[in-house]
């Protein structure tokens, strides 16, 4: 599932010492393992060789150009949300003509340069983005290749933050609204009618909303592709990842636990799905993002103080809300390990960050090994949504962040220099006198 692990006292990524890692570059400090990365769109990829299929991956979970160019090596495709993101696939080495181009707010510009660089798909938000995708590429004396992004109006059961298929959320098109919709596209001249899409959440452990999804979407793609000649049918992402663990263990034998195991994987989710798809006779695209980088990183932070009142333990840490953001944003869970394993007992403690807000928080009244100043913890499964979530807040700088390779590894990211975060600033006139 992941190679971190501890060798001896000392956690490793890989054949690499996390701590000589932190002493070297510093925390906080984003740790990738390349391995992990690999095995883990690989085993997808195997599931999934049934059928002619495209793994897209959704780089907005981590965008590192070390991460995305060992996955475009794989062949991997990736769904890009602005043409920012698509700048970064080709700097990666990707290639447009393996890129879907999702979102709903697409500018002029950005699907101009798509259209430019022979993007493979748009998945359509809207109407009115129909009309704009069509007149774009007339101006451009080119066909905008499109799929419709479909709302099946199935609840993945997943944050309410993070759920993107029900009529409650801004993605997509109703379902009862498709056919109408590419008869309408149908019309507009300068419109490729490609595929269909659907995407329904993100961080879903179950296979059950992905199977109600594809059965519901599956008959609908059958009728639209006989009448328009589809190339595609794309399935979205949202396969998710262990975060929280099965048993208290003070270490990482959890991940083996039975209960561990029982997270979806892509044998379950392929042998559920494939039945249904393989007689569409469609090439089959999927999204998944934190599935293939979550498990590959981890988030390394530097006891500053700890601090007892009568009625908390408070570790307080130099990494902060804006280097992960997911506790405070989501109230998400990420395991917490010391880099060293030592003996001694436990105390329940809230891990906090340095910024001046309440939610700052990691951690919240979780049973920790002690630590003191200048310890090491590992924030575990901070691969997606982690440094690409990153912000300057309260002036502090991103973190850097390593690839590990083996026995290698390499500053995949420089820490960012305190006066960059400002250097785009300008004094206006009047405040120069």
């Amino acid at each position: 599932m992941h190679d971190f692990s501890y060798v001896g006292s000392e956690l490793h990524c890989e054949g690499v010492s996390v701590k000589a890692l932190a002493q070297r570059h510093g925390t906080p400090l984003y740790v990738y393992s390349q391995h992990t990365l690999t095995d883990h769109f690989q085993k997808l990829d195997r599931a999934l060789s049934p059928l002619s299929h495209l793994i897209c991956y959704a780089m907005k979970a981590n965008s590192n150009q070390a991460v995305m160019r060992t996955l475009a090596g794989l062949g991997s495709g990736f769904d890009v949300v602005s043409e920012g993101e698509l700048r970064r696939v080709l700097a990666a080495g990707g290639k447009a003509a393996q890129c879907v181009f999702a979102g709903v707010g697409k500018t002029e510009q950005e699907i101009e340069f798509a259209l430019k660089e022979g993007i493979y798909s748009f998945n359509v938000e809207s109407e009115p983005e129909l009309e704009r995708i069509n007149r774009v590429a007339e101006r451009l004396k080119r066909k905008a290749p499109i799929a419709v992004r479909v709302n099946p109006n199935i609840d993945a059961h997943t944050h309410a933050k993070i759920t993107t298929g029900t009529y409650e959320n801004k993605f997509g098109i109703a379902f009862e609204k498709v056919e109408s919709v590419y008869a309408r596209a149908s019309k507009l001249k300068n419109l490729k009618l490609a595929g269909i899409q659907m995407h329904i959440g993100s961080q879903l452990t179950d296979v059950a909303p992905f199977e109600q999804a594809v059965r519901k979407l599956v008959p609908l793609a059958a009728k639209l592709s006989a009448k328009y000649g589809f190339e595609f049918i794309s399935i979205g992402g949202g396969i998710g990842i262990v975060y929280q663990p099965a048993l208290e263990s003070g270490g990482l034998t959890w991940w083996k636990t039975t209960a561990a195991r029982k997270i979806l994987t892509p044998s379950v989710y392929a042998t559920t799905l494939v039945p249904l798809l393989q007689p569409l006779g469609l090439r089959v695209l999927l999204e998944p993002g934190r599935f293939i980088v979550g498990n590959a990183g981890i988030l390394v932070t530097r006891v500053e103080y700890v601090k007892r009142t009568g009625k908390k333990n408070f570790v307080i840490v130099d990494a902060a809300m804006n280097d992960l953001i997911r506790p405070a944003f989501y109230d998400s869970y990420h395991e917490i390990v010391p880099v060293q394993n030592r003996s001694g007992g436990r105390v329940s403690s809230d891990v906090v960050g340095p910024i001046c807000e309440s939610g700052d928080y990691f951690a919240k009244d979780r049973s920790l090994p002690k630590v003191g100043e200048g310890d090491y913890l590992a924030l575990l499964s901070a691969g997606a949504y982690g440094s690409v979530m990153g912000s300057n807040y309260n002036s502090r700088a991103l973190a850097a962040e390593v690839l590990v390779h083996g026995k290698e590894s390499a500053l995949v990211r420089q820490r960012q220099e305190l006066a960059d975060i400002w250097k785009g600033e300008r004094t206006p006139p009047w405040l120069k006198k």
